[in-house]
């Protein structure tokens, strides 16, 4: 791990937690006052590991409670290929997380959609947009049981 300390954690912990936390309110929660504070958040900025604060949305509230995860096989392993397809794949918005995986299959994706309609229609695209998949397979989840975006440090 990066070389944080005790008051880093803590403060990267507050944030993963509330993001809309005050600056007076980390400092006070850390014991440190406002100004070595926001140079602790600044310094947690400039070096990557704090990268941008968000706001997360409820996708069920939203009309997109369906989640695919959609693993796909290729022949085509060329830089090139490579390329064209993370750049392709970038460019839709349905597509929460993308990997290059090791093991059985070489990439995998969650898509966030409303329904399976929506979802044909993802497929469609993505099938139709980039050649050289030999095997697309996806699996749908039931039910979310453990979701969170805070990193365990």
């Amino acid at each position: 791990m990066a070389n944080l300390d005790k008051t880093d954690r803590t403060l990267l912990r507050l944030l993963q937690q509330d993001g809309t936390l005050a600056l007076a309110e980390l400092a006070e929660a850390v014991n440190l006052t406002t100004t070595p504070c926001w140079k602790r958040l600044k310094r947690l900025e400039e070096s990557g590991i704090l990268r941008k604060r968000v706001a997360l949305l409820d996708p069920v509230k939203l009309g997109l409670s369906f989640t695919a995860f959609v693993q796909i096989k290729t022949s085509n392993h060329s830089k090139e290929w490579y390329h064209k397809l993370v750049d392709t794949v970038a460019d839709f918005p349905e597509v929460m997380e993308f990997y290059r995986m090791a093991g059985e299959y070489d990439y995998m994706m969650k898509v966030q959609v409303a329904d399976m309609s929506a979802f044909d229609l993802f497929y469609k695209k993505l099938v139709n947009s980039i050649e050289g998949l030999t095997n697309v397979t996806s699996t749908f989840a039931m039910e979310p049981l453990k979701y969170t975006t805070a990193l365990p440090v």
